[in-house]
């Protein structure tokens, strides 16, 4: 009987391999080919006789209220020199990079359809970390200074558990984060559930646009930090029941358990040091990926689902 069971197992396996293959390979023949600006060098490159030309090419990243000495005096100043330098020494190229944001445009264009590749103009923006991203249906900024490695010296003020992921591999996870934004549809969070239903459907778009990278990656956590979630799962959502948290409007709740954070406040000493901050959010990821796997729903679909549809129609067992 077991061999049987084992049998099925691998079958199993098998299909659905076969089946993710199939999917990606269809995914890859949209084949998007995008060129990214490098406003960045463009602008410190530029000499009093070229700005017009640039502001005119790029009229929406100067404001009208400063006179051109003003652009010339800044990109002449010696600390603009210094994070110029610097992320030109950690992007001198870009073709990796690159590729990535492709996959994710080849993903975005599978899922809706009626997407359309913006044009992609790197920037610097004085190390302002909360916009590292910004994305228009036509124009995504990417400021490359958030992006310079977890250690570098620029981000030396900046808390540990935030200056871990100002690394290049997130930029194309960021990138996923605020595409999701554009796409999920939810009502007001009141609960905390709705609030780990809304960053669960996140995650889970990011698994579906962004299959190449980790569980670790997508989440921003060290692959301790994700081997510790999952090895505590049974433990958060038993702690979750039990002390009737899903439901409650306790605005407190999202800080001890959806912001991010250098830990979780479970309020036990024993394991708040240990844990990972954003717990909230790995168990509403697993809670989406349940009901994506008990429900024949499609991306789409799901991310316009509430919480409470989602909610009772998830059979969730954390594992053990």
């Amino acid at each position: 009987m077991k061999k049987i069971i084992l049998l099925i197992g691998i079958v199993l396996i098998i299909t659905s391999c076969k089946r993710d293959n199939a999917l990606q390979q269809s995914i890859a023949k949209i084949n998007t080919d995008i060129a990214v600006e490098r406003f960045d060098r463009l602008f410190a490159e530029a000499t009093s006789e070229d700005l017009p030309k640039l502001k005119q090419a790029y009229p929406f990243m100067f404001s009208e209220k400063y006179s051109d000495s003003f652009w010339l005096a800044k990109k002449a100043d010696t600390l603009q020199i210094q994070l110029f330098n610097e992320v030109d020494k950690t992007f001198s190229v870009f073709n990796d990079i690159e590729t990535e944001i492709e996959s994710l445009f080849n993903h975005l264009k599978y899922y809706f359809q009626e997407f359309n590749p913006p044009r992609i103009i790197t920037v610097t923006n004085d190390v302002r970390y909360r916009n590292k991203v910004i994305v228009t249906d036509t124009i995504t900024v990417i400021a490359l200074d958030n992006y310079l490695g977890s250690e570098h010296e620029f981000y030396s003020s900046i808390h540990k558990y935030i200056r871990a992921n100002l690394t290049k591999e997130q930029i194309v996870v960021n990138l996923a984060g605020e595409y999701a934004k554009k796409y999920i549809y939810q009502q007001p969070k009141k609960t905390l559930l709705d609030e780990m239903i809304y960053f669960g459907k996140q995650l889970y778009f990011k698994d579906a646009v962004i299959p190449f990278k980790t569980d670790a990656e997508r989440i921003g956590y060290s692959p301790k930090q994700l081997n510790w979630a999952i090895a505590n799962e049974s433990y958060i959502w038993r702690y979750f029941v039990e002390r009737e948290l899903l439901f409650s409007t306790d605005s407190k709740l999202p800080g001890r358990f959806i912001n991010p954070a250098p830990f979780t406040k479970f309020y036990l000493e024993e394991i708040d040091a240990d844990s990972p901050g954003q717990l909230g959010q790995y168990i509403g990821w697993q809670i989406v990926r349940a009901y994506m796997k008990q429900n024949d729903v499609s991306l789409k679909d799901m991310l316009i689902k509430s919480t409470e549809d989602i909610f009772n129609n998830t059979k969730f067992k954390p594992r053990k």
